[in-house]
């Protein structure tokens, strides 16, 4: 698709929501008006910083790249009343992550902001810059995530403009390693977890969705769990292949295995992928997905490996799944033997009733806006996030970030009006949450 064309599809998708509503105001409070008044105001300034934010390269392994982009972020948060921390995650080989928090009126509801510094691209990539076009701008992360944090600072400005943020409970997460997550999860996503476990509300300010012409909720996010299999056999001649001697063969197991995967594990809401196989005399796959393999046509392979992913929408799918791949892993053909191991992966984010609940107000802002309303998104089409850390034990909602098309790619594509519509559909629905009796 060239870039023109890819424009001119952007720009037709991000008009629908416009005009699927009235375009003006509807049941704001004066307080809520100032702060739709603020976000038009501030539109250059929040371009202004995520050019800013764009033109530093934060790849996940540019560990100083990531650190300076979170200096940024404590430049912009400080001023608003948040106390800033830098939490460093060297015991995980990553640069850290910027946790921000403002303490507002005592009994009220704490919000728990979710977005990430670091970016895809790293340092050797040949994207690294921002690059303004009307109401678009292409950029290395404009859209995933700065765009989001840019979001989330916009909110923060009109909220305190207004006057809604002096009594609000916020706290701020920005990962330095979303991309790219440093590991064990139990040190590089502990600090978020506590959080998860004394907020209220969860928002996470990655991309927004349009489907259809539509902006959507995100009341949903699949797992994102890695597998490795490797299976072994007996090895000699071909010519002993099947026999009760030497058996199946390690590559014969393998192929049992991802054939029995195919017909008995699809479900709903489930995706299963292989990702990378090799197998021989001697086989490997390396971290990285890199494949060495070696062997003749007349040796029967001792040793085959493949790796792929399974995306689940909760924890009861994922623990299902699981096991039916176990099972299926160990009823081996004759001769072989074979391993099934997981990774720590991304949890899911299921679809409560919470997260319907929040969705519900959102809408209630788009009403008063005169926006569109947001139908809840099918999470086959979200991919997994750190939201999904904290979604077990808060009501959590995705997607308030801009709206950006090519993320990951070089191209990556942010449309600059979504900052504005986001921006202020953040600020009230924080500020009417904030005014809520805490359950906790």
């Amino acid at each position: 698709m060239t870039t023109l064309f890819r424009r001119a599809l952007l720009a037709a998708a991000l008009a629908a929501p416009l005009v699927a509503a009235p375009a003006t105001a509807q049941r704001l409070s004066a307080a809520e008006a100032a702060m739709s008044r603020s976000v038009d105001a501030d539109q250059d300034r929040s371009v202004a910083l995520l050019e800013t934010l764009v033109n530093q390269n934060s790849g996940t392994l540019n560990l100083d790249g990531v650190t300076k982009v979170g200096a940024m972020m404590r430049a912009e948060l400080e001023p608003l009343g948040f106390t800033v921390a830098w939490k460093p995650m060297d015991a995980v080989q990553r640069a850290g992550h910027l946790i921000a928090v403002h303490r507002g009126k005592a009994g009220t509801k704490t919000l728990l902001l979710i977005g990430h510094l670091d970016t895809v691209f790293e340092p050797n990539s040949p994207f690294q810059t921002f690059v303004r076009k009307g109401d678009l701008a292409e950029g290395p992360g404009a859209g995933d995530d700065k765009g989001g944090m840019v979001v989330i600072v916009a909110a923060l400005r009109a909220m305190q403009a207004a006057g809604t943020l002096k009594n609000a409970n916020i706290e701020v997460h920005l990962t330095g390693d979303e991309e790219k997550s440093g590991s064990p999860h139990r040190i590089a996503r502990a600090d978020l977890i506590a959080a998860g476990k004394r907020a209220d509300v969860a928002l996470d300010f990655e991309g927004l969705v349009i489907d259809g012409g539509r902006d959507m909720g995100s009341i949903a996010r699949r797992s994102a769990i890695d597998w490795r299999i490797t299976a072994t056999g007996r090895t000699g001649h071909s010519s002993g292949i099947f026999t009760a001697e030497m058996g199946d063969g390690a590559v014969y197991e393998l192929a049992r295995i991802l054939a029995a995967f195919r017909t008995e594990l699809p479900e709903p809401n489930l995706t299963f992928n292989t990702g990378v196989i090799a197998g021989g005399a001697r086989a490997s796959i390396d971290e990285g997905g890199s494949a060495v393999a070696a062997g003749k046509t007349n040796i029967i392979p001792a040793t085959a490996i493949a790796i792929g992913d399974i995306r689940t929408l909760t924890p009861e799918q994922t623990a299902r799944v699981k096991a039916k791949m176990e099972a299926i892993v160990a009823a081996h053909a004759p001769g072989t033997d074979a391993k099934i191991e997981f990774g720590e992966g991304y949890p899911p984010m299921a679809p409560t009733n919470g997260n319907r609940a929040l969705l519900a107000k959102l809408n209630g802002v788009n009403r008063d806006l005169g926006l569109a309303e947001m139908p809840a998104l099918d999470p086959l089409k979200r991919g997994a996030g750190d939201v999904s850390f904290v979604a077990e034990d808060v009501d959590s909602l995705a997607g308030l970030g801009p709206y950006s098309t090519g993320d990951h790619a070089p191209g990556e594509t942010v449309d600059l009006q979504s900052i504005r519509r986001q921006a202020k559909r953040a600020a009230i629905l924080m500020s009417r949450l904030s005014a809520e009796r805490s359950t906790r």
